[in-house]
């Protein structure tokens, strides 16, 4: 048995290794990370503020991945009592426990392709 298949074997590696695969789930795609960081620096914002903040997101995928992020907590929907009925979003105090981690992945892709492509 070599090495790497007594580390990969241990407990706390089976459980880290399931914890990545847990936040990858939830965090995976190509929206989730744009939606969370919008709603982050912008506090509640609606539906169609959302989609303007976020260049490139269709009606149909913006729905479907706010629903996910709503399912797994990391934010809150709020209808509101108005005519026509409006709906805010809101980062939840779990979801934004992601910001420090939104941060440094901003960072490290900056730093990435400064390194790859010399420019910013």
């Amino acid at each position: 048995m070599n090495k790497k298949s007594i580390i990969n074997n241990t407990p706390i590696c089976q459980i880290r290794m399931q914890a990545i695969s847990d936040t990858m789930s939830i965090l995976s795609g190509k929206w989730k990370f744009h939606i969370l960081g919008t709603l982050i620096e912008g506090n509640k914002m609606g539906f169609m503020d959302l989609q303007r903040e976020i260049n490139g997101i269709g009606s149909k995928m913006l729905s479907k991945e706010l629903q996910d992020l709503e399912l797994n907590h990391l934010i809150s929907r709020t209808v509101m009592d108005t005519k026509p009925i409006t709906v805010a979003y809101a980062i939840t105090e779990h979801g934004a426990t992601l910001s420090p981690l939104i941060n440094e992945l901003a960072k490290w892709g900056i730093a990435y392709r400064k390194s790859v492509h010399g420019s910013k």
